[in-house]
């Protein structure tokens, strides 16, 4: 089953009874000339177990304590926004796996040359997508990428997903003056780094669901960075953000800043069609599918990682 995306750019009541989430606007509920037919009629209500992820973009949202812990207990997702209305945190459930525990012990005592070929995998995976949409974006020649493919070695010693990724990007937006990759770049980074931020929330939430530890990569390792093993996850599916980015500077509208529309189709990437184990599938279905074979290959059970494709 498809979970549900919420955005909350409003001012909202948001509270939980007979495992609902419960929708109120202040404007309605604090007006005491309206009546309370009217009152009634606006509340609306969505099963808790039907949400996946929820972004609050708001300062004056409300949110109980006991909503909170049911949307953690169903695995969803709350990403929270900071004054510049990008992601700034998130929470997710401590548990959600009946056998956290082992998997928990697996995923420590992973070995390094597991590890390496894991990493290997994903920077494979990673690079073929980023060449599928700088061929089908911008025409490019690719030719020079897909034999990067082939060499990448365990552990990407020769630092090949660098190498692509300077290519890539040189090549994105070449007609966007000063455009460089970064997340205080000039626009459309700003569409990168919000869609990246849910593509983040949706990977997160998938490793917990399986029973992984969201912290303890398999070659991310920053110190300070709660989500490396999400952030190593993650990288094969980037490329979808991408596509979706360009597609989204490219209908004319100024993107300077992200509008409510732009917003409502990066919020739309959990939605997007991949390519995963042959099948086509809805990318949040397919970060599960990513996520167990990753728990298997803790376990010993294969060595290989499901990964997305675009054909």
């Amino acid at each position: 089953m498809i979970k549900k995306t919420l955005y909350f750019e409003n001012p909202a009541y948001l509270s939980m009874k007979n495992k609902q989430l419960v929708i109120k606007l202040p404007e309605v509920a604090k007006n005491d000339t309206l009546p309370e037919s009217f009152k009634q009629e606006a509340v609306k209500t969505i099963p808790v177990e039907d949400i996946g992820v929820i972004i609050l973009d708001n300062k004056q949202i409300t949110i109980t304590h006991g909503l909170l812990e049911a949307l953690l207990g169903n695995n969803c997702a709350v990403i929270t926004c900071g004054s510049n209305r990008m992601p700034i945190g998130m929470h997710l459930p401590l548990e959600s796996n009946t056998t956290q525990s082992e998997r928990f012990q697996a995923q420590i005592g992973a070995s390094v040359p597991l590890k390496k070929q894991l990493w290997q995998q994903t920077v494979q995976a990673k690079i073929t997508n980023q060449a599928y949409v700088l061929k089908t974006c911008r025409n490019e020649t690719v030719k020079n990428m897909l034999a990067w493919v082939k060499d990448v070695k365990s552990g990407d010693s020769d630092n090949l997903e660098g190498r692509a990724a300077a290519y890539y990007w040189a090549n994105m937006f070449p007609h966007i003056e000063g455009f460089r990759r970064g997340r205080e770049g000039v626009a459309p980074n700003n569409l990168l780094n919000y869609g990246y931020a849910v593509l983040r929330a949706v990977i997160a939430r998938s490793l917990v669901a399986s029973g992984l530890l969201p912290t303890l990569g398999i070659h991310h390792h920053n110190r300070y960075n709660a989500y490396c093993l999400a952030d190593d996850i993650m990288e094969p599916y980037r490329p979808f953000v991408d596509k979706l980015v360009v597609e989204i500077t490219e209908n004319g509208e100024d993107f300077q800043e992200i509008s409510k529309d732009m917003k409502i189709k990066l919020l739309g990437i959990p939605v997007l069609d991949v390519i995963i184990n042959n099948q086509r599938s809805p990318l949040m279905i397919a970060a599960s599918q990513t996520t167990a074979s990753l728990a298997r290959c803790y376990l010993g059970e294969t060595r290989r990682i499901a990964y997305p494709s675009f054909e």
